[in-house]
């Protein structure tokens, strides 16, 4: 397919309507508009936490969360982590994927980051093979979590 083009550039106040309706269609979320505003007017003053946001016109059609996190350990360094990488389905093919990614190098070079990780669903196969081709590599490490507030803590 063409190429299209969009315009990328940070998120404001006013975006956070449109990055979660796009959240919600691409990830089958529920996340309310009331608490991502909520969250993003704590955040939006901290350098390190970026939302991007890829826009053709007045339409929201891709979008990525970009975390930086410097370390007092020089191997860390300063390093991102990137999450919530999506593309809107109509225009998934277009290279909005790869034109994102781009930005997202740029801020984290401008960030002085020394590497740049991203969380991804298992199932997301189309996105990995995106990830692939742009010089991600899979790590052999597993991804655990566990919830702050389970009843083992009771």
């Amino acid at each position: 397919m063409n190429e299209v083009n969009a315009v990328f550039r940070k998120a404001n106040l006013d975006d956070v309507e449109k990055i979660i309706d796009l959240c919600n269609e691409c990830f089958e979320e529920n996340t309310s508009i009331e608490y991502a505003r909520k969250v993003f007017e704590e955040t939006m003053n901290d350098e390190n936490q970026i939302y991007l946001i890829g826009m053709i016109d007045d339409e929201a059609v891709a979008h990525v969360k970009i975390t930086v996190i410097p370390t007092i350990y020089e191997k860390m360094n300063t390093y991102a982590i990137i999450n919530h990488v999506c593309v809107k389905p109509k225009y998934r093919r277009h290279n909005l994927a790869t034109m994102m990614l781009d930005e997202v190098f740029k801020i984290c070079k401008e960030k002085n980051c020394k590497a740049v990780e991203l969380w991804s669903n298992n199932f997301r196969q189309a996105a990995h093979a995106c990830y692939k081709n742009y010089g991600f590599v899979v790590n052999d490490a597993k991804f655990f979590s566990k919830e702050v507030f389970s009843n083992d803590f009771i």
